[in-house]
């Protein structure tokens, strides 16, 4: 299983150094020297941990092969992927991966359904589920401890209390009319990204 544990930042310095936005609770096991990760884009990688720094707060990383500032430019926005046994989860409570969390029914707090997550889409600033409604449309929910509620990995569901506008009424409306007729279905993970603010 593969699993995002970070996104290359801006360059720094003239030596093939860049800073990297963290998204693993086990940078020192991730993304240790010698670590080697593919990366999305696909064509990018993999790349081979040389050395790594933290530097004023922000983890900074050279790769092999990369030795000066063009060449740590050209993997601005990279995502780094480690692969990461199915069978293996987060020490916390609290913190999911990718694989966890897709094909999760999502409900609201009263029942409503809302519908299923296809894709989990990682953000500078937070993580986002992209659900699929009932009537094949999608909606972007925010992974943030005030709205998504709830996880209940045994129930395969995602509760989530939506502020006013993030669904609208006549989405919801028809998802709940949807669900009358449909047959329950089966549903089968990202490091906790649930309270405000960066991941």
């Amino acid at each position: 299983m593969q699993l995002v544990v970070a996104r290359i930042g801006r360059a720094h310095g003239i030596k093939g150094e860049v800073t990297v936005e963290v998204r693993t609770d086990e940078p020192e096991l991730r993304l240790g020297p010698g670590a080697v990760l593919a990366t999305d884009p696909a064509a990018r990688g993999p790349l081979t941990i040389e050395t790594g720094r933290v530097h004023s707060g922000r983890l900074l990383l050279r790769f092999a092969g990369v030795g000066d500032r063009t060449g740590a430019e050209a993997l601005r926005n990279t995502l780094l992927i480690a692969e990461v046994d199915p069978e293996e989860l987060p020490e916390d409570e609290d913190e999911f991966y990718d694989h966890q969390l897709m094909d999760l029914d999502v409900v609201t707090k009263d029942g409503t359904e809302v519908g299923r997550i296809t894709e989990i889409s990682h953000l500078p600033s937070q993580d986002l589920f992209i659900v699929e409604r009932p009537d094949g449309s999608e909606v972007m929910i925010p992974f943030v401890e005030s709205i998504v509620t709830e996880i209940d990995l045994e129930e395969q569901r995602a509760v989530i209390d939506p502020p006013p506008g993030l669904i609208d009424d006549r989405a919801e409306i028809a998802s709940g009319r949807d669900a009358e007729s449909a047959p329950e279905d089966g549903s089968a993970a990202v490091r906790d990204a649930r309270s405000e603010g960066d991941a």
